[in-house]
């Protein structure tokens, strides 16, 4: 049951991150993602088999990569970190937007809740670790974009050797600790919003 209450959270989190990569390269002049058939909520489009089963199994996976052409851009630089940005800024709206529901929905059943909670944390957890700069995550690419053409050029040249770190980070799980307190600091924060709003609604 753990893996149905899992499925909607997932297939949210992961389906509107790319969808918000390839639209927003599509607004900015890039038409690569759209030709693709990617501006699609069809999970078939997005969904990596391999890494969706790791995701739900590990917490830690991938989905197909949306296809961006970054000399379509009339400025590379910037809205190449505008596209990398859009997919986790995505899921950080929706885990507001879920959080929203939670708190003022007053959702009776028991299961629903779940589902909420966990499609909240899926999104969260998404958002924080793309945001890592490290390839093929977005925080590489937005760190790359961010410095000068010459460190630029090395970084993209010598990034298979961050793709190591990375994968020695998540199978020694240090990775949980890295992560743990960003997403512990961004559910604070989403709590503290919330006491606000629940404050101002009701006049506590």
């Amino acid at each position: 049951m753990n893996f149905v209450y899992n499925l909607p959270g997932l297939f949210i989190a992961i389906i509107f991150h790319e969808l918000a990569h390839g639209y927003m390269a599509y607004i900015l002049g890039d038409n690569t993602a759209k030709n693709a058939g990617r501006l699609s909520l069809n999970p078939i489009k997005h969904i990596d088999p391999v890494g969706f089963v790791c995701m739900l199994v590990f917490r830690f996976g991938w989905a197909k990569p949306v296809p961006i052409n970054p000399l379509n851009f009339r400025n590379r630089k910037r809205d190449t970190i505008l596209v990398s940005l859009a997919g986790p800024l995505t899921n950080f709206i929706i885990a507001i937007l879920v959080s929203f529901v939670i708190l003022f929905a007053r959702i009776t059943s028991p299961i629903l809740q779940k589902i909420f909670v966990i499609t909240l944390w899926y999104n969260i957890m998404l958002g924080v670790f793309n945001l890592l700069p490290f390839p093929p995550l977005d925080g590489s690419k937005i760190l790359a974009s961010l410095l000068p053409r010459k460190q630029e050029y090395y970084f993209y040249r010598y990034e298979k050797y961050l793709y190591i770190i990375l994968v020695i980070l998540i199978g020694t799980n240090t990775i949980d600790k890295i992560l743990g307190p960003i997403i512990s600091y961004a559910l604070d924060l989403l709590d503290l919003i919330l006491g606000y709003l629940w404050s101002v609604v009701y006049g506590i």
